[in-house]
C-alpha cells in the first residue's frame, strides 16, 4: 500500500527540541522563498505561453503538497523553467486546456514511477554527472536573470538598457548581494537573503529610484484557485497529443526533483526518501492540473535559498507557499513594489552557492573521461535541457565504465607439465571483454589439457557464458579438453557442457549471473 502520510517530522515538528527560535527562522526562510519565488513563477508563465497566475497556482499547490508529503524536508517545488520551455509547443498548438489535462497525466506517471520504486535508479547518477548538472543548472539560473537588465523599446523589441538605468540596476543588485554576504557577520536572526531583499525594497520605494519592480513583469492580483476539469475531448485522439509531452514533463520533473533532494540531502546530511519525493510530485501535479495551474517539480535555486536561509523542516516549506497565496489574494500591491534587482542579488548568491567550484581545481586530479562528462552534462544542460544531460551522463559513463572493464580483461599463464596448461583469468567476463578473453588462448598451441581458473574473475552477462562455450568448442575441434575452475554454482548450472568441464571445488564462488540463460536451448529465463 502506497504511504501519502505526513513524515513523522510533521508529528515531532514541536517536540522539545523545536524552539520558537527555530519556528521564526523556518517561516522567514519560508517568506524569502516566496518572494523569490513570485517572479520565477511569472517568468516560466510568459516562458509556457499562460497566464502568470496559472504559474502562482502551480507554484503554491506544488508547493504546498510536496513541501508536506515530501521526500526531504527542506526542498522547495514549484513552475519551473525545465518545464516550461518544454510546455510551450503543447500550448501554442492545442491550448491551455490540453496543457492542464497533460499535466494530470504527468502526474500520475509520476505517481505509478513511486509506486514501483523508480526513484532508487537515482543511485546510478555518477559524481561527475552531479557535478555537471549543478555546475549548468547555475549557468541557466544565471542566464535566466540576464533578462532583468533588459528594457522594451519603442519597435516592441527587448534590448540592454541604457547606460543609467543599467548603472542602478547594477548597483542595487551589487547592493543586495554585499547585504547578503555581511548579514551572516551581523547576525543570523534574521535570513541574510529577507535582509537584502528588505533593504534594497526600502531604498527603492523611499526615494523613488526608477528601475523595474516586480509589478512590471505582470499583476500577481488573483483569487483561490478553484476546481476545473480540463476542457479536452475524452478521446483517444487527445490521449495520443498529450501523452507524449507528459512523459517528458514526467521525465524531467523527476529527474530534476531527486537531483535536487539529493543535493539537499547532502548539505544536512540525510539520505532516502526518493519514492515519497516521486509520489508527492505525482500527487501534486494531479491537484495540480485540475485546479488551473501548469505543474511544476523541485527548484535547486529556491531549495538553496531556504536551506541556507535556515529552513530545516517542512515548516519552510508550508510558509513559502501559504506566503505565496497571502501575495496573490491581499498584498499584490506591495509584492509588485518589491525591485528586480533585489531578487536577481538573491538569485546571483544562489548561483555563487550553488556552483561547484572545486569542479574547477580538479580538472588535472580527475580521469579525463570523467572531466569530459563534467563539462558534457553541464554544456547540455545550459543548451538543452536537465533531463537529457543527466541522460547523457549516465550512459557516457556507463560506456566509460564498459570500455574501462573490458580492456582489465586478462590471464597468467602456467605451464604444469608438457601436457597440462592453467589460464587464471583476471576482470570481468562480459559483453565488452569477450573477445579480450578469446585473445588469450591458443587452441593450436596449447597441450592436450588446458584449465581455465575464474577465481580472479567473474562471468557476468549471456555473452560471457557463450563465450566460454564458444572456447570449448574450439578445443574440442582440436581434439583437446578444457577444464574450468572456481565458476559458480549459477555458471555450472547454467552452462550446457558444465558435466564435462566443471571442476567442482569447496572454495567455488557464490554468486548470480545477470540473466538466467540456457546455453543449449538460446532461451531467457527469469532474471537474477
Amino acid at each position: 500500500m502506497l504511504n501519502l502520510s505526513p513524515p513523522k517530522a510533521v508529528s515531532n515538528l514541536f517536540s522539545s527540541s523545536f524552539h520558537l527560535n527555530d519556528l521564526k527562522t523556518e517561516i522567514l526562510s519560508g517568506l524569502t522563498v516566496a518572494l523569490a519565488l513570485v517572479p520565477e513563477a511569472v517568468a516560466f508563465s510568459f516562458v509556457a505561453g499562460v497566464h502568470p497566475l496559472v504559474g502562482l497556482y502551480a507554484a503554491f499547490m506544488v508547493g504546498l503538497i510536496t513541501a508536506v508529503f515530501g521526500g526531504r524536508p527542506g526542498v522547495i517545488s514549484g513552475a519551473t523553467g525545465a518545464l516550461a520551455v518544454v510546455m510551450v509547443a503543447l500550448v501554442a498548438q492545442h491550448g491551455v486546456e490540453y496543457l492542464f489535462a497533460a499535466v494530470v497525466l504527468m502526474g500520475l506517471m509520476q505517481v505509478v514511477a513511486g509506486a514501483l520504486r523508480l526513484g532508487k535508479f537515482m543511485r546510478l547518477v555518477p559524481h561527475p554527472v552531479m557535478l555537471g548538472f549543478v555546475n549548468g543548472l547555475a549557468i541557466v539560473i544565471f542566464l535566466a536573470q540576464l533578462s532583468q537588465f533588459k528594457t522594451v523599446n519603442a519597435a516592441g523589441e527587448k534590448v540592454w538598457m541604457s547606460a543609467m538605468p543599467m548603472s542602478v540596476m547594477i548597483g542595487l543588485v551589487l547592493l543586495t548581494m554585499g547585504i547578503i554576504w555581511m548579514t551572516p557577520k551581523l547576525t543570523k536572526a534574521i535570513p541574510a537573503p529577507l535582509v537584502g531583499i528588505g533593504v534594497v525594497a526600502a531604498l527603492v520605494i523611499v526615494f523613488k529610484i526608477d528601475v523595474p519592480r516586480v509589478g512590471d513583469l505582470a499583476s500577481i492580483k488573483g483569487g483561490l484557485p478553484s476546481f476545473h476539469i480540463p476542457v479536452v475531448p475524452l478521446s483517444l485522439e487527445t490521449l495520443k497529443i498529450i501523452f507524449p509531452y507528459s512523459l517528458v514533463f514526467a521525465g524531467i520533473g523527476l529527474i530534476e526533483s531527486l537531483l535536487t533532494l539529493n543535493l539537499v540531502g547532502e548539505m544536512k546530511g540525510e539520505r532516502g526518501g526518493s519514492t515519497k519525493e516521486c509520489l508527492a510530485q505525482g500527487a501534486a501535479n494531479i491537484v495540480t492540473g485540475f485546479f488551473g495551474g501548469m505543474g511544476g517539480c523541485a527548484m535547486i535555486g529556491q531549495s538553496m535559498i531556504n536551506v541556507k536561509s535556515g529552513g530545516r523542516t517542512r515548516i519552510a516549506g508550508i510558509s513559502a507557499a501559504l506566503f505565496l497565496l497571502m501575495f496573490i489574494l491581499f498584498a499584490s500591491g506591495l509584492i509588485e513594489q518589491i525591485p528586480l534587482a533585489a531578487l536577481v542579488g538573491v538569485m546571483f548568491m544562489v548561483v555563487i552557492g550553488t556552483f561547484a567550484w572545486q569542479s574547477l581545481t580538479i580538472v588535472g586530479q580527475i580521469p579525463k573521461t570523467d572531466l569530459f562528462v563534467i563539462v558534457l552534462v553541464t554544456g547540455v544542460t545550459v543548451y538543452k535541457d536537465l533531463a537529457l544531460a543527466v541522460i547523457v551522463g549516465v550512459i557516457v559513463s556507463a560506456l566509460a565504465y564498459a570500455w574501462n572493464n573490458a580492456k582489465r580483461i586478462s590471464a597468467t599463464k602456467e605451464d604444469v607439465d608438457e601436457n597440462t596448461k592453467i589460464y587464471k583469468i583476471q576482470g570481468p567476463l562480459f559483453f565488452g571483454s569477450i573477445e579480450g578473453f578469446s585473445e588469450i588462448f591458443d587452441p593450436k598451441g596449447d597441450p592436450n589439457l588446458v584449465i581455465v581458473d575464474f577465481m580472479e574473475s567473474r562471468v557476468v552477462d549471456q555473452s560471457a557464458l557463450q563465450a566460454i562455450e564458444t572456447l570449448a568448442v574450439k578445443y574440442q575441434v582440436q581434439d583437446k579438453t578444457l577444464r574450468l575452475k572456481h565458476l559458480s554454482k549459477d555458471c555450472h548450472r547454467l552452462l550446457n557442457r558444465a558435466g564435462q568441464l566443471m571442476i567442482d571445488s569447496d572454495d567455488d564462488p557464490v554468486y548470480e549471473i545477470a540473466v538466467n540463460y540456457d546455453i543449449k536451448t538460446g532461451v531467457f529465463g527469469a532474471g537474477h
